[in-house]
Order: C-alpha cells, then sequence, then structure tokens
C-alpha cells in the first residue's frame, strides 16, 4: 500500500474505503470486513449518520489506533459550529483525534465556509486533528478560502473518475500543494463497463474496477472505493499491484465526457440534516 505525503507531512494511505450510502445497522459489520481485507483509511461523514458504526468497527478491530486514518467531514448545516461539530464526531466516533476532517460543501449561498475553516485552523493548531481539509470544492471556493486562510487545505477531496476527470480543478489543488481524492471513483459503477476498460481488464486478468483504480492510483489520487460485499473489498484492495502502460493509461483518460453524477457544488445548497 502507497501512503501520500500531505502538505504538512502526514501520511495518509493512497487507497482507502468509503462508506457513503452504508445504512447504519450495517457499517460496522462492513467496515470491520474492510479492516480485515488490509484497508487502514476509513472515510465517513456526519451527514452519513454512521461515524459511530465505523468507531465500534475501529473499537472490535483490535488494531492500533496509530495504524489507522480517519477522515470525517462538517455537516454543511455546522458551519456556523464547526468546533462543537467536531467534538460530536469525535463522540459519535469514540475517538481521541481524527486524522482528517473536511468541509463537506462549500454552500457559497450561506456564505460561512471561511468562518467554518477558521474554526478548524483553531481546531488544528490543537492536539485532536493532525489535517484538515475540504470538498466538493471548486477553483473559486479554493481562491476565497486561500485568500482569508493561514493554513492551506491538506487535502480536495471531489467527485473524479474517468468519466468525469475535473482535471483542471485537481491541477489546480495539486499546483497549491493539495492532494486529491476522488470520490465515486467508479463513477458508482458507470463507468466499468466501456470497451477500453474492458479490453484492459482481460489482458491483465484483472477486474474493470481493479483497472480503474489503478488510473487513479497511477495519477497520484487519493481513493475510496465502497462495497459492501467482503470479496469485492479485497478485488479492489488488490489493484495496488496492477501496473498499467502509458497507452492504457492514456486510453481511459481519453473517456472524459463531463459526466458528473452528483451535485454541483457551485449551487449545492443542502443542510445534510
Amino acid at each position: 500500500m502507497t501512503d501520500i505525503s500531505l502538505n504538512n507531512g502526514v501520511t495518509i494511505p493512497q487507497l482507502g474505503f468509503g462508506v457513503f450510502q452504508v445504512p447504519p445497522e450495517d457499517t460496522q459489520r462492513i467496515v470491520e470486513d474492510a479492516l480485515d481485507a488490509g484497508y487502514r483509511h476509513i472515510d465517513t461523514a456526519a451527514a452519513y449518520r454512521n461515524e459511530a458504526g465505523v468507531g465500534a468497527a475501529i473499537a472490535a478491530s483490535g488494531i492500533p489506533r496509530e495504524e489507522l486514518f480517519i477522515t470525517t467531514k462538517l455537516r454543511n448545516g455546522d458551519q456556523g459550529r464547526a468546533q462543537d461539530a467536531f467534538q460530536d464526531s469525535l463522540t459519535a466516533l469514540g475517538l481521541e483525534f481524527l486524522d482528517l476532517y473536511l468541509i463537506h460543501w462549500p454552500v457559497p449561498s450561506q456564505g460561512l465556509f471561511v468562518q467554518a475553516w477558521k474554526e478548524m485552523e483553531h481546531l488544528y493548531a490543537g492536539e485532536q486533528l493532525r489535517a484538515i481539509g475540504v470538498s466538493n470544492f471548486l477553483s473559486d471556493h479554493l481562491d476565497t478560502l486561500l485568500e482569508s486562510s493561514d493554513v492551506v487545505p491538506a487535502v480536495n477531496q471531489i467527485e473524479l473518475h474517468p468519466s468525469y476527470q475535473q482535471a483542471g480543478l485537481a491541477a489546480k489543488s495539486r499546483a497549491l500543494g493539495i492532494a486529491v481524492e476522488a470520490y465515486s471513483p467508479l463513477g458508482q459503477g458507470g463507468d466499468l463497463n466501456g470497451n477500453a476498460v474492458t479490453a484492459i481488464a482481460q489482458a491483465h486478468h484483472a477486474t474493470t474496477a481493479q483497472v480503474v483504480l489503478a488510473w487513479h492510483l497511477a495519477a497520484g489520487t487519493i481513493v475510496i472505493p465502497k462495497s459492501a460485499d467482503s470479496a469485492r473489498m479485497r478485488e479492489n484492495f488488490a489493484a495496488t499491484s496492477l501496473g498499467l502502460t502509458d497507452d492504457e493509461l492514456a486510453s481511459i483518460t481519453a473517456l472524459e465526457r463531463g459526466a458528473r453524477i452528483g451535485s454541483d457544488p457551485a449551487v449545492a445548497a443542502f443542510s445534510q440534516f
């Protein structure tokens, strides 16, 4: 497993496990399976309402805390109370510290993400938080944040998959020293059926998911696939050992078609409550 060094020297496992849309009642079991498969980076969010299940899985695993990397996110409706919301998440997770805390969405119509970031900077100065970052921040959101901040985000977690690559935003983030993390890395399954991906998978005796994950990993992108199936978790984890040729990587990159799946961060304004 490759680790990525963030801009503050903290390292994050490049391949993690996401729990978006995992039901709270299933979360402990699924995360225990992921930890058993070898994952050491788990990504959740207050809005997913499954932090407690993640924490229960961590406690049950017996894995030393220092071997794990745990991310959660500030709910949109909590941007005016980021410090209290952080403590709520720590309590739900049953943890003494967090490895990465992200602003989940900018929600520009609220005008609160800079205030939230300032509160997160205070948290980062303490001992309970190793790194802070953002999610779904577009170029202008990054500009606004950096004009008023003392800490450059460690991560920008964005929708990124072969058919929706946000190449300009990813390049800008990296140029600013911000690591790029991909959610919906497989296009929620929609990017697995094309001829190019299928042909590469057949050539390597790999799954199509392994091929797409290997493409992400080759680009230096942090990636957090999700699966409720333990066999699929292990297959995805094995993508770390799959190497693709330059031509194969280019054929996957050529699948870009601007196919956004999630909400547009420029206008998204849901509270997540």
